[in-house]
């Protein structure tokens, strides 16, 4: 089965061409900087094994013509993967927000597509990013199934006492205000990985993605069963250019005292805060970089950070009272040698104990980065949010016997 999964974004298209069920990645790509100059498509294909780079810089007023030059990259003579777009049987759409509607990935319908644009307010800069994908792909791949992933989903197994915020009850019966959680097809994926690495389904994983965005779980018994995102994807840890967990009273005090408007709070708390706040940079690496050279606001932003990493891993090992296991993914968390030592070392009374050596041992697999006396498993996992959203793609229509 060929499933083409997309991440539409407000200015990109992700992509892979998964063929299913040996999780064969037959090309993957990005289109970047969409309705602007210097628009670039860069498409990469595995002959014989070797990664083979195009890149294209095509005019793209829009995502229909971003997507139309994929499909004819993907169908091209010389570095084509298929003969026709009708070989694509399923679309797989990652749509960030499903709020309470959606608990699992739905054959997309019109609807589904109703629903999805009702939750625009919930989630204004992905949803209808994503939904423009979904209205794109279907013209462009009018033979496939359409298939949505929510990155809400995992989420929905969280009780009502950690979901709830502690405001009016009519916040959440008649606006839906609640904790709904993200990055949950990265938990997902990672956390079934430690599952089946651990060999027992009766498990306690704290699963920590690390990158630009950043996010924990605690996931009891394969279900998530808290989250540090909240209703939208701000709270809980710094990110590259998001504060995390702020005193609300912050924000009154900038509006109220300090004149700002209510926009510029969210541009400030959204995209200029975070490790970009802190050092003027969003990249780990090179906040890294100025550390070594020894400035002193890269070296406190690294310490904040994992600091407030090991204040949620805490929470959450109390929450499920044990741990049996933690799982570092993420660009940052596969990457970054400094930030897991941070985050795990010096917390022998949780049952966690770091091996430094197998800390820094460069590896792109699954590994265990904890001493042999560790209580705690410390894992490495590589995410792979495409080959889950394909993997759910093809459990949905195996389950539901959906004529293709």
């Amino acid at each position: 089965m060929n499933i083409f999964v997309i991440n539409s974004g407000s200015s990109s298209i992700k992509y892979q061409l998964i063929k299913m069920p040996e999780a064969e990645i037959a090309c993957s790509g990005i289109v970047e900087r969409i309705g602007l100059e210097n628009a670039v498509i860069t498409h990469k294909t595995f002959p014989a094994g070797e990664e083979r780079i195009t890149k294209l810089m095509p005019e793209m007023p829009d995502h229909a013509e971003g997507l139309a030059q994929v499909a004819l990259l993907l169908t091209d003579a010389s570095i084509g993967v298929i003969k026709d777009p009708a070989e694509i049987e399923v679309v797989g759409h990652r749509v960030v927000h499903g709020g309470e509607s959606f608990a699992e990935t739905t054959v997309i319908t019109r609807e589904v597509k109703a629903e999805i644009k009702k939750l625009f307010p919930l989630a204004p800069l992905h949803n209808p990013s994503n939904y423009l994908g979904i209205d794109v792909a279907e013209k462009i791949f009018s033979a496939a199934i359409q298939v949505a992933v929510f990155d809400t989903a995992f989420h929905q197994s969280i009780p009502e006492k950690a979901f709830r915020f502690a405001v009016p009850a009519s916040f959440y019966y008649d606006h839906g205000i609640r904790v709904y959680g993200f990055h949950g097809t990265s938990h997902k994926f990672v956390s079934e990985q430690a599952i089946a690495y651990l060999g027992k389904q009766d498990t306690k994983i704290i699963t920590i993605h690390l990158g630009n965005g950043c996010s924990m779980t605690a996931v009891k018994n394969g279900r998530s069963i808290d989250t540090s995102m909240g209703m939208g994807p701000m709270n809980g840890l710094i990110m590259g250019t998001r504060a995390g967990d702020i005193d609300q009273s912050m924000i009154f005090h900038l509006v109220n005292q300090l004149g700002y408007e209510i926009e510029q709070v969210h541009a400030i708390l959204n995209k200029k805060s975070g490790m970009l706040g802190l050092t003027g940079f969003s990249d780990m690496r090179d906040i890294r970089a100025e550390m070594d050279k020894g400035d002193g606001a890269a070296k406190l932003a690294y310490d904040m950070y994992a600091y407030r990493i090991r204040k949620y891993l805490g929470a959450y090992t109390a929450a499920m009272n044990g741990l049996d296991a933690i799982v570092f993914t993420g660009g940052v968390g596969e990457n970054d040698v400094l930030m897991r030592y941070m985050c795990a070392n010096g917390l022998e009374y949780l049952g966690i104990n770091l091996d430094r050596e197998k800390n820094e041992a460069k590896q792109s697999v699954l590994r265990e980065i904890n001493t042999s006396a560790s209580r705690v498993k410390i894992l490495v996992i590589p995410t792979n949010e495409e080959q889950e959203i394909a993997s759910q793609c093809v459990k949905l229509l195996t389950s539901q016997a959906i004529e293709r």
